[in-house]
């Protein structure tokens, strides 16, 4: 089954009933790896064609023209097929579906990989255990920072493979993951991190690693998952799980860059992280050579958030990722300072994931002004 909704690319084909209730594309498919991939990119086929083409714009502003973007997605479709070879299977399937270039699809994929020395930050990260939720719950919310151009590329992604493991992830037209959970209540929120250790050849694309995380239903499978793939760029993954009723939570912070991994425990029931390496002294972190906002903004959301007794509520959470202390670098972001259009950047969407309850909240960017949240939730999918 294929829901979308119309977005605000003209040309999107409205396939199947529509969520005006969302603020973006609502994509649910099913099947294996490759028809789940055909499907997505027959159903965002004018959406995946254009994400595409404004990043091959932004490849080139970096020097990498067509072809050399090809042989790059080639060399990631390989180790790809090698180390996550049902994300790949998925991957080639988008491509099919969408009638755009393999290779394209990766270098798409690799976005982070093949733009990693421009210096750029983004995300907010925090990760609640249920013995501080007001709920009783194990929650995971973001921000999601990134370049402004982005945000009419974005949709959700729900599938159902032919096990019957279902994925709700936040991402890109064409990828397959960024903020996320399944049926098992595993999530994961990310930030992107920057080391001197990038650029290494043989990894897999940072946003294929998301995904064959996110296709794990338990913890310490995710977590080997995260730490035994070859990698190319630096990443931070903020994973959670919700267990069985009246067992306890657990949320694990780990920093993975090319052959080597920091993890991070809550403390108080919490944990933050924003885009610089808080576990791992054994890599040059290049955002030291370069300062930012991030040095800041997972301490602030730590200490906004407190670590006292009083129970974090969802609303509370909310309140973080709309908090404006050093504004307009702040842990909201606003696209209103940067030096050249590279540079630009702005919360595009915060997301709150309950694990418990197997839910996402979502709201449009930056929050500060976002009205509400919109729920969806695995029950009210597949329906």
């Amino acid at each position: 089954m294929i829901r979308n909704v119309e977005g605000s690319v003209q040309g999107l084909v409205t396939l199947s009933v529509q969520r005006m209730d969302l603020p973006l594309p609502l994509i649910e498919v099913e099947g294996t790896p490759g028809e789940c991939g055909v499907a997505y990119g027959a159903a965002a086929r004018s959406l995946i064609a254009a994400n595409t083409a404004n990043y091959l714009d932004r490849f080139a502003a970096t020097g990498l023209d067509r072809p050399a973007v090809r042989r790059a997605g080639s060399l990631f479709r390989a180790a790809s097929r090698q180390h996550a070879p049902r994300v790949a299977q998925m991957l080639d399937g988008v491509a099919e579906g969408a009638g755009v270039p393999v290779e394209e699809i990766y270098a798409l994929n690799a976005r982070t990989e093949l733009l990693y020395g421009n210096g750029a930050t983004e995300c907010t990260s925090i990760g609640v255990l249920d013995a501080r939720t007001a709920s009783g719950h194990t929650v995971l919310a973001q921000n999601w920072d990134w370049h402004p151009a982005q945000r009419p590329f974005t949709l959700l992604l729900a599938t159902r493979d032919e096990h019957g493991s279902t994925v709700l992830t936040l991402t890109e037209a064409g990828m397959l993951a960024k903020a996320g959970f399944n049926d098992a209540g595993l999530g994961v929120c990310v930030n992107m991190l920057t080391s001197d250790r990038d650029g290494r050849p043989g990894g897999v694309p940072y946003h294929v690693l998301l995904r064959a995380v996110l296709e794990q239903r338990v913890l310490g499978s995710a977590l080997r998952v995260a730490c035994s793939t070859p990698r190319s760029a630096s990443i931070n993954l903020l994973l959670g799980q919700a267990f069985s009723a009246g067992v306890p939570g657990e949320i694990v912070d780990v920093e993975v860059a090319p052959s080597d991994v920091g993890v991070l425990n809550p403390v108080d029931g919490l944990v933050t992280h924003a885009n610089h390496f808080e576990a791992l002294p054994t890599v040059h972190d290049t955002l030291r050579d370069i300062g930012s906002s991030s040095f800041f903004r997972s301490a602030r959301a730590r200490r906004l958030l407190g670590s006292g007794p009083m129970p974090i509520a969802e609303k509370d959470l909310q309140l973080v990722l709309a908090d404006h202390g050093g504004y307009p670098q702040s842990i909201c972001r606003h696209d209103v300072d940067a030096l050249s259009e590279e540079d630009r950047s702005e919360s595009l969407y915060a997301v709150v994931l309950d694990l418990d309850e197997r839910r996402m909240s979502i709201a449009a960017g930056p929050p500060c002004r976002a009205d509400t949240y919109h729920e969806v939730r695995l029950s009210g999918l597949f329906t």
